[in-house]
Formats: structure tokens, sequence, C-alpha cells
């Protein structure tokens, strides 16, 4: 069971992947201008706030089922180097049917990089598989 104003906690180290300039690696072509710096990517961060509240949910899953992200409304506050641990905090702000709500925060060192909600909803996984792989088939 999760109660209202349960907290959750996760910590990483940024690397160079975890950069806008690592990430926007990926996505090179002729016509890329490499714009991006070397501070921890949004993508990541928002990455690292759905990490620990799907930790918080796998204590009420029941076997076969996980949790998948269905709602990000977060903002970036400031740049975090390589080499800076990340600590992100999510806390439990409860249900709605299916849809588990939850506050998120991430913090370097010098202080707050992020904040805002982040909604899940926990599913079969046998379901999830079988929705992406109709989608697959619908080409």
């Amino acid at each position: 069971m999760l109660a209202v104003g349960q907290t959750e906690t996760v910590t990483y180290v940024v690397t160079k992947h975890d950069t806008a300039h690592g990430l926007s690696a990926e996505w090179r072509d002729g016509s890329y201008q490499d714009a991006y710096i070397d501070v921890f990517a949004t993508i990541r961060m928002i990455a690292l706030m759905e990490l620990v509240c799907g930790r918080m949910l796998e204590r009420i899953q029941a076997a076969g089922e996980l949790s998948v992200g269905v709602e990000v409304n977060v903002r970036h506050l400031a740049p975090t180097p390589v080499g800076a641990t990340v600590t992100a905090t999510a806390t439990y702000l409860g249900n709605d049917g299916k849809f588990h709500r939850f506050r998120v925060e991430a913090f370097d060192p010098a202080g707050k990089i992020g904040e805002g909600e982040h909604t899940r909803a926990i599913v079969t996984v046998e379901r999830l598989l079988a929705g992406a792989q109709k989608r697959l088939m619908s080409r």
C-alpha cells in the first residue's frame, strides 16, 4: 500500500552520455549543427524522475505488471555538469482510478534543478506488449 506523502529517492552520477551534447550526437545528419553543450539533458532528468516514481509503484504491482508514464509536467531549472550527483525524489500524491500521481523534484549539489508532476498507470506486461505489437502491425 502507498500512503499520500510517502517518498522515494534515487541518486545518479551524470555522465557525458547524459548531456544534451552527448544525446544530440545520436541524431546527426548532413544538416546537423551541434548547438548543445555538456550539461545534464532535460530528457535524462525526466527519465530519472520517472524511474523514482516507477520504483515506488513496484511495491504495489502484482506479478506480470509494471508501471508506465502517462503524463509529465516538469520544469528544468538549472544546468548540472558531468560528474555531479543528481538526486530525484518522488512524493506520492495519491491515485485517481488507475492513475497514480507524484510530485517530483531533482537536485544537484548546488540545489534544485527540476520540479513538477508525473502520472503513471499500472498495466499488465502482456497487454502493453500486445498493444505495441498491434501498432507495429498497423503500418
